[in-house]
């Protein structure tokens, strides 16, 4: 007997809900009442042929504020109010069973019940929300969507006129358009976990970018920009409203890593209106130049979305870790692995103590994993702190360590980039810590496990944090764009580690503003179709099989100082780029 179900809890005091069973539809949405601060949303029984169910806590408007993903591996989720700052009075908990033989849903407007103890008086607060949704049916269905159209506007003039009204956010973006001019001090909580801080829609901009004339030299595979503002039309009448995308949305603070020659992978991020992205995790085909949703791809359990974490791929084990990160005023110091054979999730459970960080740094070496720096939370009111410790993660024996560093290690610092170069120096340019912008460098030689500051020549990039960085050859690697506390910024430097001179590069692709963006090189065939990526032993393994193959940078997401955040993929030549420094 198939005895699968679907079940919420609702606050504290209510039980159980069954939303789905085997012989209802595949598709429900239930009323959250005022009162509930809490939604459980778990599964009982055997899945069988049923693949997952999908989650959405939408606002008012329909937009969603949070979403999540039941699977046979990861059967429980749960949200509470403080977790989400855009959970208000008016919220509604959709979901979609995908699999399995349910009855299909209707397309038409589902049925919203309300959650509501069996005892709940009539005069509570939910009860009128129910006869509100009964009554729109009686009368007719023009009028009902005006009606919902005036609600709606009202709703987000409200909302908008609240945001201008908040204080300190979390997960607040480096372009964010502020009354202040100078960035967060240290004695206000919350300074640099966060990223850009999503901005209202430029009415100027959009202009422009409706009539065609936002153009970037480079790009491939352009997608419309996603705006944070309300969308013009009635929204869609389904409760989930997903929609298959060809390429991932705009977002920054995320991560992308190559896992073979063919193929990268984005994970995480935050997108427009501070929300998390909906499409978490996307694979770039580099021999076609096509994106495809990786999500549904891997089995396991899955993690929450998240930003300022870290991916790093390790070829000998073909594995993709992913380390912390944090979500509006959760942080985390849990390690994801992803199988890249057999496209499984893992939850390592680690010994040894690493703290919750983010916008860190990560890097391969040996095996292992070497984090530094990067933000923690500290218990209220103290502000949050920026680390200067280094931490390594053995994956073989699933442990965390502190190794003995001497030398002249960097100040404690987040949003900086580490690269390795000559498979065994790291070196760790910019960050910050509010208020403090660094553009600083130093390399930790790790054969002596011993730090020391570079001293350089040539015209250094200016102070920096959230910036891209890639390695070019083993002796020369990239620094572009970032948040300098004011502004993102859209320039770009060449660091020769021979001569420890910086180079400054002017290239038309390199001319707009970015910040929490990603970098990679790949490798292009002589015919013109994409090879791969090529950092690390990948690289290495492309120059031992040698043949006619040109590297080129991709550039992914960031945010702007207008606060669009971007989905294209910018392709730059390395070859160009080089010769444009021996130009200048």
């Amino acid at each position: 007997m198939d005895d699968f179900g679907v079940y919420a809890v609702i606050g504290l005091d209510n039980p159980p809900q069954r939303l789905l069973c085997p012989k209802g539809t595949c598709r429900t949405s239930l009323a959250v009442p005022p009162s509930a601060r809490q939604v459980v949303l778990f599964t009982n029984g055997p899945w069988g042929e049923r693949v997952c169910v999908n989650a959405e806590l939408n606002d008012a408007d329909r937009m969603p504020i949070t979403i999540g993903k039941l699977t046979p591996y990861n059967k429980c989720l749960s949200w509470e109010q403080w977790e989400e700052e855009a959970w208000t009075d008016e919220v509604t908990l959709s979901i979609t069973l995908e699999g399995g033989n349910l009855v299909k849903a209707v397309i038409s407007e589902p049925k919203i019940t309300v959650a509501i103890k069996e005892n709940t008086p009539k005069c509570t607060t939910a009860a009128p929300a129910a006869r509100e949704v009964k009554g729109k049916r009686k009368r007719g269905r023009r009028a009902v969507e005006e009606e919902e159209e005036e609600l709606q506007d009202e709703r987000a003039a409200k909302r908008g006129e609240q945001q201008q009204q908040e204080g300190e956010e979390e997960n607040v973006c480096p372009n964010g358009r502020s009354e202040k001019k100078t960035p967060p001090g240290r004695k206000v909580r919350g300074h640099g976990r966060a990223g850009p801080r999503l901005l209202e829609d430029d009415p100027a901009r959009m202009k422009t970018e409706a009539n065609g004339t936002a153009e970037v030299k480079g790009i491939v595979g352009k997608t419309p920009p996603h705006r944070a503002g309300k969308p013009r039309g009635r929204p869609a009448k389904t409760p989930t409203q997903s929609i298959m995308l060809a390429s991932p949305s705009g977002r920054w603070g995320h991560t992308m890593c190559p896992i073979d020659a063919q193929t990268a992978i984005v994970i995480g991020g935050q997108g427009a209106r501070m929300q998390f992205c909906k499409d978490p995790m996307w694979k770039l085909c580099t021999e076609d130049v096509s994106w495809v949703a990786a999500e549904t791809l891997a089995t396991g359990p899955t993690f929450e979305g998240r930003t300022g974490h870290t991916s790093v791929y390790d070829p000998v084990s073909g594995r993709i870790f992913v380390f912390g990160g944090s979500k509006n005023k959760k942080w985390f110091n849990d390690v994801h692995i992803l199988d890249t054979h057999s496209w499984r999730w893992t939850m390592v459970e680690a010994q040894g103590k690493v703290p919750p960080l983010a916008y860190h740094s990560c890097s391969m070496f040996g095996g292992e994993l070497f984090v530094l720096g990067g933000v923690f939370p500290l218990p209220h009111p103290q502000p949050d702190g920026c680390s200067d410790s280094l931490y390594i993660f053995d994956p073989y024996r699933s442990i965390w360590y502190q190794p003995i560093v001497t030398g002249d290690k960097p100040s404690p610092r987040s949003g900086h980039s580490a690269c390795v170069m000559q498979k065994r120096l790291i070196y760790v340019f910019g960050g910050w810590d509010t208020p403090v912008c660094y553009n600083d460098m130093y390399i930790l030689d790790l054969g002596l496990m011993e730090f020391s500051a570079v001293k350089t020549t040539g015209k250094a990039p200016s102070p920096r944090s959230w910036h891209g960085s890639v390695a070019l050859s083993d002796t020369q690697f990239l620094i572009h764009g970032g948040y300098n506390g004011h502004t993102a910024l859209n320039d770009a430097f060449i660091f020769d580690i021979d001569t420890s001179c910086w180079s400054e590069v002017s290239l038309p692709e390199f001319s707009v503003s970015r910040a929490g963006h990603s970098i990679i090189s790949m490798a292009m065939a002589a015919d013109g179709r994409w090879g791969g990526q090529s950092t690390g032993a990948v690289a290495e393994e492309e120059e031992e099989q040698g043949g006619g193959a040109s590297r080129s940078l991709l550039v992914f997401g960031g945010g702007d100082n207008e606060g669009k955040f971007y989905s294209d993929l910018m392709v730059v030549s390395i070859e160009e780029l080089l010769g444009a420094v021996e130009n200048s």
